[in-house]
């Protein structure tokens, strides 16, 4: 399957920029080496683009005023509003990419458990960089993580499955789409969309029915929220189980008994936790393949992004 390459923001010091409070990087060797084969990179830092320099003063968040602010380790500057409206620019600059990964542990771009102080002391770990604060509050739905995340197997699969999925639809929508075009892109994602959110995916039906009719705006807006909502969903393995029965049931006809068998034995196997989700969807790839099922082999649950990526087996 050939994929979309995915537009994806990132704090610049991932990709090996020297752009730290002392002067260093935080280069991110999946990130840098590994993804940056298959994704184009938009470079953010925000602390340079407020203009602090490199080396600088450490920033901090504190709550001595009862509100969450950005300041110099010393007090002597507050960078909080300064960072916000760079947050709300390059949301907007930036609104066509397909994810943003953060450093984790700043108290910029950190998504979690940031130190806030207190007249000088540390006074809680729930602290939200200030950057990434109001990104994610302009873009709620944008897959959004910190580096040090991306070393799980799961979120890193769950969010490569996204940025690929979100760069397929941004290319469909770019163009002079027909509404045959989202029905087709609309079936090859059934199966994926049925193993996130199955509610959403039956709501995105309707949309896609309306569009020889409705507004094409409308259906694009509509089509690409409820399309990134579901996605969002980290899929439940009983989601999974049904997936993999909706591959299975348009091809078993054409099986015989012993591979029809063999196949329900792998998807209960993994139902029950006993193999990953690789071994059941390798069989039923391969069978699909042997049968020439056309529709089930254009699935993109086969191949949310490109193999070697992510491990299958942690496609769980």
């Amino acid at each position: 399957m050939e994929h979309v390459r995915p537009l994806v923001a990132v704090s610049s010091c991932l990709l090996g920029a020297p752009v730290r409070y002392n002067g260093g990087h935080s280069r991110d060797r999946f990130l840098a080496e590994e993804l940056d084969r298959y994704v184009d990179w938009r470079p953010v830092c925000p602390e340079i683009e407020i203009g602090l320099g490199a080396p600088r003063p450490t920033l901090r968040l504190v709550t001595d005023s009862g509100e969450v602010r950005l300041v110099t380790r010393e007090g002597d500057a507050d960078h909080t509003e300064a960072m916000r409206a760079l947050a709300d620019r390059r949301a907007e600059e930036l609104a066509g990419v397909d994810g943003w990964v953060l450093k984790a542990r700043s108290p910029s771009c950190g998504l979690r458990g940031i130190p806030r102080y207190r007249k000088g002391q540390p006074a809680d770990r729930r602290g939200r960089g200030v950057f990434a604060e109001r990104l994610t509050e302009r873009l709620p739905l944008l897959p959004v993580e910190e580096e040090g995340r991306l070393h799980d197997d799961v979120l890193r699969a769950h969010f490569v499955e996204r940025i690929f999925a979100r760069a397929r639809l941004r290319a469909l929508l770019a163009g002079d789409w027909r509404p045959r075009d989202l029905v087709a892109f609309h079936t090859r994602h059934k199966l994926q969309l049925l193993a996130h959110d199955p509610d959403r995916y039956r709501r995105l039906g309707r949309v896609v029915a309306e569009a020889g009719s409705a507004p094409r705006t409308r259906v694009e807006a509509g089509y690409a929220e409820l399309f990134a909502a579901a996605l969002a969903v980290r899929p439940r393995r009983g989601r999974h189980v049904n997936a993999l029965l909706h591959v299975f049931g348009p091809m078993s006809e054409r099986l015989d008994d012993a591979r029809r068998h063999d196949i329900v034995t792998a998807i209960e196997e993994y139902r029950q936790g006993t193999v990953p989700l690789g071994v059941p969807m390798a069989l039923l790839r391969h069978h699909a393949r042997g049968e020439g099922c056309a529709y089930l082999l254009a699935q993109t649950y086969f191949e949310p992004y490109p193999r070697g990526l992510v491990p299958s087996v942690t496609m769980a």
